[in-house]
């Protein structure tokens, strides 16, 4: 997509608009008062899953998250649907809908709308819309050297889901993805907010090596990971194994390699598990050491999975670096 929007002549007249698709924040945002900016994004995808209340939830917690990675309050939602009522039937549409309803809801927004088109292939997603002050708007490019990474979700969505389409998951891999899938990213986000937030995005499509490498670049840093303290969903790397390796993660891979150097005791599977394209994952926060280890023992108490996974030091050739 970035190729395409650098051919794209964008008119930004309104110096309202804070950030827009000429950066590379999870967000748009609009300034409306000197207390208050609208930040707003979109998402949506094809079923990664086979129950469509699942999907529903699912696709909200992933929309809402770029919101989360900004710093923002959830307040409302519009769904965008690509359905056919007459090959699917209208109850199974309902039962998405009603999946998204409910895990809005839970995020103390509102679904205020929506459109859909008719579609053979059905698509779900929604346009999502906060509220954050201006100055504590969550970027992706301000890590400093010095500082340490926080991971808030375990990795490995991607691979799981396309073992559940091949039928390879066990019913307790299948429940455990869906139930981080599922999560949203809201208790996260909101711990944050008495710290001094250097860099934060969410892990999805580019995986955890391709948002990592976005601060980085952004940044003008590198970036060092290590490979055994990034927490992994159970059943991720015997699946990996088993050839349910999703095409996105082997893209990241690729678009990776001469920004990445690994140490040779990671293998090729734990690679694309680092380079998994991530539906719904959690945020990935670039802190002092001080402030991480206090964000991490106070998320630990509130039942977020958030571990140090890496450290931040002056740019050099190589980007990122996994020991």
């Amino acid at each position: 997509m970035t190729q395409v929007l650098s051919q794209v002549k964008t008119h930004e007249h309104d110096p309202n608009v804070m950030y827009s698709q000429n950066s590379s924040d999870d967000a748009g945002v609009y300034q409306i008062t000197d207390e208050i900016a609208l930040v707003q994004s979109v998402d949506y995808f094809t079923p990664i899953v086979d129950d469509p209340y699942t999907f529903g939830q699912i696709a909200a917690a992933n929309a809402l998250s770029d919101l989360y990675a900004m710093g923002a309050d959830v307040k409302t939602a519009l769904n965008i649907v690509g359905f056919s009522v007459e090959k699917y039937g209208s109850d199974i549409l309902a039962r998405i809908l009603q999946g998204a309803e409910d895990k809005v809801y839970e995020a103390g927004g509102s679904i205020i709308g929506g459109h859909s088109i008719d579609d053979d292939e059905p698509k779900f997603g929604l346009s999502v819309t906060g509220v954050a002050h201006p100055d504590r708007i969550y970027r992706n490019n301000g890590a400093k050297a010095g500082d340490v990474l926080v991971l808030t979700k375990p990795i490995g969505t991607g691979i799981i889901t396309t073992a559940i389409k091949k039928g390879l998951a066990s019913n307790s891999e299948q429940q455990e993805v869906i139930n981080w899938m599922s999560k949203l990213n809201r208790k996260a986000s909101e711990l944050l907010k008495p710290y001094d937030v250097h860099a934060c995005t969410d892990v999805t499509g580019f995986g955890l090596l391709g948002h990592a490498y976005e601060i980085a670049n952004g940044s003008n840093v590198s970036i060092e990971i290590t490979n055994s303290s990034v927490p992994v969903i159970n059943g991720t790397k015997r699946l990996a194994e088993k050839g349910a390796i999703p095409g996105g993660s082997k893209s990241n891979l690729k678009w990776l390699k001469s920004f990445t150097q690994f140490d040779n005791k990671i293998d090729e599977i734990d690679r694309y598990i680092l380079g998994d394209a991530i539906t719904s994952g959690g945020l990935l926060i670039s802190l002092s050491e001080e402030d991480a280890k206090a964000y991490v023992s106070e998320a630990n108490q509130n039942d977020i999975e958030a571990s140090i996974i890496g450290r931040v030091f002056e740019e050099s050739k190589t980007k990122i670096y996994i020991q």
